[in-house]
């Protein structure tokens, strides 16, 4: 049976106080995942990051990275160099506080196929990996994102094709709102959760669910895809459904509520799958 871990992406909106704190908080109620943002810069200090990451040990809290939202690895020459220069950042700071996934948005299709922005997603993040390790850099793992909104590169069959263009140090993040919003509503029942923990696994291999990382937070979507984040109870797709295959499967997860009441909708995520676990 798998072991699926749950935390939110960010601050707990009832915590105040130092980051390195956020561990113990968590534990205390009973969460043990935490994504650590960097969505507008990597501004981390090396002492903070090894605090951090002693800390998330100490407390059994499982760390990810989220790097910063000003990444397009499809962008201008400029861009992409920029973006490159801010994974390697992220990687840094990810090893430093021994964040097991670096997760990212890949970048928009800019007017190209989505054939041609595979093959410049994917060059633009080998650059990204061979400059993290020529920078000594050796334990980092990037995430790239299945992506909410039509425009942006990032579907389920994009994100494995970009997983195995580039290969080691790449594995992919399932963010379920995501995909829920860009099908327009697409995750409806159990079967269509499995499908993708199934196809994730037989495609990119069994690493990719040793654990599973993912972002679950219930979606409005319109035409275009992803609108905002809701609470629970007030959209889609429903959680129970994501736990249902977790459980069926027993594969290993890490879910991160995205939720905008982080940690509270983390709980209760929590106590659906371990309901249904325990039987």
């Amino acid at each position: 049976m798998g072991s699926t871990r749950f935390g939110p992406a960010g601050t707990p909106t009832q915590y105040k106080g130092r980051k390195s704190g956020i561990p113990a908080f968590l534990n205390k109620m009973g969460l043990d995942a935490l994504e650590y943002q960097c969505v507008y810069g990597v501004k981390i200090s090396e002492k903070d990051a090894i605090e951090l990451g002693a800390e998330a040990e100490r407390y059994d809290v499982k760390l990810s990275l989220h790097a910063p939202y000003y990444i397009n690895l499809n962008g201008s020459e400029e861009t992409i160099e920029k973006s490159v220069e801010r994974l390697v950042k992220s990687a840094w700071a990810a090893e430093k506080m021994n964040a097991y996934r670096i997760v990212f948005h890949p970048g928009f299709y800019g007017g190209k196929t989505s054939e041609e922005a595979l093959k410049t997603i994917s060059e633009s993040l080998k650059s990204a990996v061979e400059e993290a390790i020529r920078r000594g850099i050796r334990k980092f793992t990037y995430g790239p994102e299945t992506m909410g909104k039509i425009r942006t590169f990032g579907t389920l069959d994009e994100i494995i094709k970009l997983c195995l263009n580039v290969g080691e140090h790449v594995l992919p993040t399932i963010d379920f709102a995501h995909i829920h919003a860009r099908t327009r509503g697409g995750l409806r029942r159990k079967d269509d959760i499995l499908k993708i923990i199934e196809r994730v696994e037989r495609e990119v291999g069994k690493e990719a669910v040793k654990p599973l990382h993912c972002h679950f937070t219930q979606v409005e979507y319109g035409e275009r895809g992803e609108k905002k984040h809701l609470i629970m109870g007030k959209g889609g797709p429903d959680f129970r459904i994501i736990a249902e295959a977790l459980v069926e499967t027993g594969v290993d997860a890490v879910i991160i509520s995205e939720s905008p009441i982080l940690e509270i909708d983390s709980l209760k995520m929590k106590e659906i799958y371990e309901k249904l676990k325990r039987g």
